[in-house]
């Protein structure tokens, strides 16, 4: 593994444990040049997913955008970032589960509104707003009663 500070090829492992629920593995490394740490992630590589849009485009599936959704939804709300990482994890193990190398975006969509919900109440409805494009007050009105009940 290269050392990032100094590019140097000889790094060597330090500590390790598991990461993510024991989905990943967590390796501190140093350095042997600089001698400066580092930490590295290592998961299990996945088949790549396609991502089929409402007007029927591909792209490659991308976790950052269901996690930029769900900080942008989660904006002023006192919504730890460890409980977003949990989330997101949970939205992915979901999705991959599926075992399917295409996916639709409104699949995705009811996924991480399921799992939103659990996470915070008013996230969810930003979260719906957006993604539902509730075109009136009565709309939201009526996603919010289904949020009450």
């Amino acid at each position: 593994m290269k050392c990032p500070f100094c590019n140097e090829t000889d790094t060597r492992v330090i500590d390790s444990r598991p990461a993510d629920d024991n989905t990943a593995i967590r390796r501190r490394r140093q350095c042997d040049a600089c001698g400066r740490r580092f930490t590295t992630y290592e998961k299990v590589e996945t088949t790549p997913v396609m991502v089929v849009k409402k007007d029927k485009t591909r792209e490659p599936y991308s976790r950052e955008k269901i996690e930029k959704g769900i900080i942008r939804s989660c904006h002023k709300r006192e919504v730890p970032m460890e409980k977003i990482e949990e989330c997101v994890n949970d939205i992915e193990l979901a999705i991959f589960n599926l075992e399917t190398k295409e996916i639709d975006s409104n699949t995705i969509g009811e996924i991480v509104m399921d799992k939103i919900k659990e996470l915070d109440g008013v996230a969810y409805v930003r979260f719906a707003s957006v993604y539902r494009e509730f075109k009136d007050v009565n709309t939201f009105m009526d996603e919010l009663k289904k949020l009450l009940k």
